[in-house]
């Protein structure tokens, strides 16, 4: 069977020091028919540079800038709108992939005719040192995403054909993946999930998802962008439905993580 085309979608924005370590996993995949298009956010340090030497060795990798800082909605915007890809998946500049990723997701998502897909990930720290792991659910139902995000973005992969169009990240500062693939699960029901990790997602203190008291009013506003809400329908929402189930998931996260590591161990030793 040929390989459809995958759009990779990669916003950057002064992520020089990580920035090789991620795109050198997305073109040493097994699956090989992809696009890389990254779309830079104003970087000030080397991350122009970077890229501009990939984009010359590999014609994979195509390169747009935006002259003005608008953040990574606008970015990953601007990288889908020039896909040419069946399939749009995500991963961000400080992160990376494992080699059979795309093949394993694009295979499985073949095998299920889902629109959307996600895996399980492991967690790192800047020196790359594993931290835990993320699992991913075996079914994601429009119903679980409206409680919190189910989805790592890194791993997601959604199929254009088959939802009929492209879909876009809404125009919100931050939170605009839990609200890309809520606006897709409102359409397709049901997203599925590899439970074998994929990729590495690298925590860094200074991140934007770090602070998750700052998000508050960011996933307040995703009920109200994506579902329609009014504010006090939203409010109400976030802290009967979304916190509760965010702390579980926090909950189960860290027992994940702690088995993880502790069978890393064993393995290891």
């Amino acid at each position: 069977m040929s390989q459809e085309l995958v759009s990779v979608i990669m916003p950057t924005f002064n992520t020089g020091k990580f920035l090789s370590e991620s795109i050198e996993s997305v073109l040493h995949q097994t699956y090989t028919n992809l696009e890389l298009l990254v779309t830079d956010d104003g970087s000030t340090d080397e991350t122009l540079k970077i890229l501009e030497s990939y984009a010359q060795k590999d014609s994979r990798v195509k390169v747009f800038n935006l002259k003005n800082h608008q953040g990574p909605g606008h970015a990953r915007n601007n990288s889908i709108q020039e896909a040419q890809g069946r399939y749009i998946a995500f991963c961000d500049s400080d992160d990376r992939w494992m080699p059979e990723k795309l093949e394993r997701q694009i295979q499985f998502m073949h095998q299920k005719e889902c629109a959307l897909c996600c895996s399980s990930y492991i967690t790192c720290d800047d020196k790359n040192k594993e931290t835990g792991m993320v699992c991913a659910p075996e079914k994601i139902s429009f119903s679980m995403m409206k409680r919190d995000n189910k989805i790592g973005c890194l791993t997601a992969v959604y199929d254009t054909q088959l939802l009929g169009k492209k879909y876009y990240m809404p125009p919100l500062q931050k939170r605009q993946d839990w609200a890309l693939f809520l606006d897709i699960t409102k359409q397709c029901h049901m997203a599925y999930g590899i439970t074998e990790p994929l990729a590495y997602y690298r925590q860094r203190n200074h991140s934007v998802s770090s602070n998750k008291l700052t998000l508050i009013p960011y996933n307040i506003k995703v009920y109200e962008t994506i579902l329609g809400y009014s504010p006090v329908k939203a409010s109400l929402y976030f802290f009967f439905l979304f916190l509760p189930s965010y702390y579980m998931k926090v909950l189960k996260r860290n027992r994940d993580s702690k088995e993880y590591l502790k069978k890393r161990h064993l393995f290891t030793q």
